[in-house]
């Protein structure tokens, strides 16, 4: 197979861990065969250093020439958040790819590795229950895209973020979810805010409509601060989970903290073409970046996740999560995820960026995982 990649790893720890998630994809390429073109190009500050602009237009060029997106991470310091080089930078720079190719769904899975059951947050008893869920969060509409203003009126400073949906959105979103879901365990609970909000009202109803195509599929609705505390509180309950731009941000944020890390979760963005954007959810995270020290998994994860909705290669998406899942069996723990065991029969090594690709690609290499 011979597909052409936009590879834009960004800002901070980006550069470090596509690199190594880079490692892998040729592994995969050795190993069964396939050749995949490599696009390099900057976004986020590092593309504001050479262009004044946090999504160039060569960079643009690069992704529509190109079958899907291998995306890192941007963004700055807070400290230095107003300074033009990373003043808006996730805005111009994520948001706008979001927006330029209509990536209307985003997939967020949430699982909890069995070998690292005891970073989780979560009591024991509730992780036996199991944790298996994913966010298919709406990226289009809400007041991510609505109208932002500052004013003053009568002496005193407002501000305002108009949230708008229209039906055809929320119908799109919610056939994602339903098809996803057919895949799972064909449960499928639609939050909101219909309580209160009128989008939300309006979401509740098309969601409702959209869920009698899909008769051998459960639905319920939940409204999103219980929703926050179900996920803490028994995350079991829940297979796939659609909800709004704001709410799915919030949320899967959220839910992320339950396998003990977001360095170990991937993402996707998918339009309605099919056309992906893959990315790690944590962040440019500068307070550790050149340090070696960056969780490379959510990065490796993002690659398997390519493969199996870009290019329907199942098979190698799933000898990459086998061959994490062996790594992290093994022992190699990053900073972030590392905790020193005292059993003899399962010790754990910490290791650096680097060091834990080099442990998934050893395991990668053994046709036997398969």
């Amino acid at each position: 197979m011979k597909k052409r990649i936009a590879v834009l790893p960004g800002d901070g720890i980006g550069e470090e861990v596509m690199s190594q998630a880079l490692r892998v994809l040729e592994a995969i390429e050795d190993r069964f065969g396939h050749e995949f073109e490599k696009v390099h190009g900057l976004v986020g500050g590092a593309a504001f250093d050479r262009y004044g602009s946090h999504m160039p237009n060569e960079t643009l060029d690069q992704a529509y020439n190109s079958d899907a997106i291998l995306f890192g991470s941007v963004g700055g310091p807070v400290a230095d958040m107003n300074l033009p080089k990373w003043k808006n930078c996730e805005a111009n720079s994520i948001l706008n790819l979001r927006k330029t190719f209509k990536f209307n769904a985003n997939f967020r899975p949430v699982k909890i590795f069995p070998e690292l059951q005891d970073i989780s947050p979560l009591k024991a008893e509730v992780i036996q229950k199991g944790v298996d869920m994913v966010f298919v969060r709406e990226l289009l509409g809400d007041c991510y895209f609505g109208e932002h203003k500052q004013f003053t009126e009568n002496g005193k400073r407002f501000g305002t973020d108009q949230i708008i949906y229209d039906e055809d959105q929320v119908s799109s979103i919610a056939h994602v979810a339903f098809k996803a879901s057919r895949n799972r365990r064909k449960k499928v609970t639609s939050v909101d805010k219909a309580n209160v909000l009128d989008s939300s009202k309006l979401w509740r109803t098309v969601v409702t409509e959209v869920s009698k195509d899909y008769p051998d599929v459960q639905l319920e609705h939940m409204l999103v601060d219980n929703c926050a505390m179900q996920i803490i509180r028994d995350p079991s309950q829940f297979d796939v989970v659609v909800t709004t731009n704001m709410f799915g941000d919030i949320l899967s944020d959220a839910a992320a903290v339950l396998p003990g890390s977001l360095g170990l979760l991937a993402s996707a963005s998918l339009n309605k073409d099919g056309f992906g954007l893959y990315e790690p959810p944590g962040g440019s995270a500068q307070d550790i970046a050149g340090t070696g020290t960056a969780n490379p998994v959510a990065q490796i994860l993002s690659v398997a996740m390519m493969l199996r909705y870009s290019f329907a290669l199942e098979e190698e998406a799933a000898a990459i999560e086998q061959a994490v899942s062996a790594a992290l069996s093994s022992g190699c723990r990053t900073r972030d995820i590392f905790t020193k065991s005292t059993s003899s029969e399962s010790p754990t090594k910490l290791v650096n960026c680097e060091e834990m690709t080099d442990e998934v690609l050893s395991y990668l290499k053994r046709p036997a995982l398969v």
